[in-house]
């Protein structure tokens, strides 16, 4: 079988048994996103090593390949989370957003930093291993709030903005990490790390406000096939690279900025349908599918205390300090403990913070492994956790529920809402 034959029935299984374990995952009462997590960990190397077949002569680069179009489809499902929002709606949610996302960074981090000096770790890389803890990705998160037509709740945005606090707040601490522990000027090296997002964000804006607009038009009144969606693909990209080269930041938040600027422009509802299906036909299926295909669950037999007190702790500070800072801006607490335990995945963020400490030398083969087992437990709970958060606390008031907030349609059981 040719390397083509072989990636061309490499993707139809995966999108096939990714879209058959989310119909049964709705038909179950959970978002579709957590059958699509267990289905990459059945087809990856923890049990059925799908990629492994004898047929399949290049696993390695099929590995690779299909993981980079996850990434790709997490780019477009964090675009999708900006698309539904308007920059005023995460304006009016600023105070939450700060203290849920800062409190859901420093709560974590001193817990982690804590469990790592039990563990008997070396006070450098138990800071590391709090730092780890800190970071979160919502993009989960925001799949399983958009099924349920939540994304537009006070707990949804102000979810998605504390998620850019705490993406902000988390590479900025790693960055000052690695520049005192390389022995590196402090100050030089904070101030330009805080130059750098600062940069990124007039970048961001000030393109996505002024020069964008005038974009589309320019492009919308063009004789070529598909000009709008196209510009739309390359703007997200472009947001994603500059968000990692220029603000040394997450490409998924420079992708959710791209969708809060498009949100402002007459070709939202052209752009919304056409991406949409783009995303959920193709790359995100295979983002969530990849996430397993990639995780091996055999922890070392060392490291399965620390695992277990690491997956406990991550789960508990980052739902407690994140809850506690929404409680503070004035949230209720079903609300903050919705928004909190919206914040505990720790997704691809976790495993990227967690890769660096590993090249650096602060994270052992066997604490890596913990972490592993950390963001393979957060990711499935998430899901299925805040849906349920979310099912108790429905007709309770008129702020942030589902039926006030977000559209007022509850989803039909069984009925996937991306089909």
């Amino acid at each position: 079988m040719t390397p083509f034959l072989q990636l061309a029935f490499t993707l139809a299984i995966l999108l096939v048994t990714a879209k058959l374990a989310g119909y049964i995952s709705i038909r179950l009462g959970q978002p579709s996103v957590l059958g699509e997590l267990m289905v990459g960990i059945l087809l990856g190397p923890s049990l059925l090593d799908f990629l492994s077949l004898p047929f399949l002569t290049d696993s390695v680069a099929l590995e690779h390949f299909i993981v980079e179009m996850g990434e790709i489809g997490v780019l477009l499902l964090m675009f999708l989370a900006g698309l539904e929002l308007h920059l005023d709606e995460l304006r009016g949610n600023t105070k939450v957003a700060a203290l849920a996302g800062v409190m859901g960074v420093i709560i974590p981090l001193v817990g982690g930093w804590g469990l790592g000096l039990v563990f008997g770790m070396e006070t450098q890389s138990a800071i590391f291993l709090g730092l780890v803890m800190g970071a979160t990705s919502v993009s989960i998160s925001a799949q399983t709030l958009m099924e349920m037509k939540a994304l537009k709740s006070r707990v949804g945005l102000g979810l998605l903005g504390a998620a850019v606090f705490d993406d902000v707040l988390v590479i900025f601490l790693l960055s000052m990490f690695f520049a005192f522990t390389s022995g590196a000027s402090g100050l030089t090296e904070t101030a330009l790390v805080l130059a750098r997002m600062l940069l990124f964000f007039a970048l961001a804006f000030g393109f996505g406000l002024w020069v964008l607009p005038k974009m589309v038009r320019a492009v919308r009144n063009l004789p070529i096939s598909q000009g709008v969606l196209t510009l739309t693909i390359v703007t997200l990209l472009g947001y994603g690279l500059v968000a990692e080269l220029v603000g040394q930041m997450a490409a998924i938040t420079g992708a959710f900025i791209a969708g809060l600027m498009f949100a402002r422009t007459p070709e939202k509802e052209i752009i919304d349908p056409r991406i949409s299906a783009l995303a959920y036909g193709f790359f995100v299926p295979i983002f969530f599918v990849s996430i397993g295909l990639k995780t091996h669950l055999a922890l070392h037999t060392e490291a399965l205390g620390l695992a277990a007190g690491v997956i406990f702790v991550a789960i508990i500070a980052k739902w407690a300090g994140a809850a506690g800072g929404a409680r503070l801006a004035g949230f209720n607490w079903r609300e903050s403990i919705q928004l909190g335990m919206g914040m505990v995945s720790r997704g691809e963020v976790g495993l990227i913070v967690a890769s660096a400490g590993t090249r650096n030398g602060l994270v052992t083969e066997a604490e890596f492994a913990a972490v592993v087992g950390m963001v393979i437990v957060t990711t499935l709970v998430t899901p299925p956790a805040l849906r349920a958060l979310f099912h108790l606390g429905e007709g309770a008031s008129p702020t942030g529920t589902i039926s006030h907030q977000a559209g007022g349609e509850k989803p039909q059981k069984g009925k996937n809402p991306h089909p």
